[in-house]
């Protein structure tokens, strides 16, 4: 009963954490796919790129939820069928997997920050304080979405070993923060080049396409000419 209740518990976090809600609000909001512009992230930073910040704030509410709320229910009712803070924990890990891999969305996810926020909440209110302060004073001092992410991602683990001790758990939260930074590989680089966007920077608008001022799909040039020659 204690195995089918686990993988029950961690089955539901991953199907929770594959709905990405980047997608599905800027679809409900009438905004373009979050994939196609800026870093094509379907998260909250990017959609913010889009220049409307109520579907930011909203995917970033539901992004952190979907990690939240499966980790709640295992905690609340889990005793109820012989699982525990270790089951939680892991649950967050596979609502986390399911955002960077979504079963419905192709498995092309985002990078699980909310997500990962959200889990840590549930699992431990005060590393979940902890961490969130971690973020928000990184992005506040730098700017840097991506930064905040990588940095709390790596303190998270140290807060949870130093004060509240090596746990089961903290195999889930290593993992979860391993997989953070590599989902950053990429924004790494950026800040290195120093290349990266900051918070709140619009997303380029896409160039006219070529053939718009050519409906025969000839350059514009050879258009004149035949003109002139007429």
């Amino acid at each position: 009963m204690h195995n089918y209740a686990f993988v029950v518990a961690i089955v539901g976090g991953y199907l929770a954490g594959s709905v990405s809600f980047a997608v599905v609000v800027s679809h409900a909001l009438g905004l373009a796919d979050p994939r196609s512009y800026g870093s094509g992230n379907p998260g909250a930073t990017n959609v913010l790129r889009s220049g409307n910040r109520a579907a930011a704030v909203l995917t970033l509410v539901l992004d952190a939820l979907k990690g939240y709320v499966p980790v709640l229910l295992v905690r609340l009712y889990g005793p109820h069928f012989g699982i525990g803070e270790t089951a939680a924990a892991f649950t967050g890990l596979a609502a986390f997997v399911g955002h960077l891999w979504p079963l419905f969305f192709r498995f092309r996810g985002g990078k699980g920050v909310a997500t990962a926020a959200g889990v840590l909440l549930a699992v431990n209110p005060l590393l979940g304080a902890a961490s969130l302060a971690t973020w928000i004073i990184i992005a506040a001092f730098f700017r840097y979405s991506s930064l905040a992410s990588i940095v709390t991602a790596v303190f998270a683990p140290f807060y949870q070993a130093l004060i509240w001790g090596v746990e089961p758990v903290l195999l889930a939260l290593v993992a979860m923060s391993l997989l953070l930074i590599w989902r950053h590989e990429g924004n790494i680089r950026k800040l290195l080049a120093g290349t990266e966007s900051r918070l709140g920077q619009k997303a380029a608008p896409a160039a006219a396409p070529a053939a718009a001022s050519n409906a025969a799909g000839r350059p514009l040039h050879q258009g004149k000419r035949r003109r002139k020659g007429r």
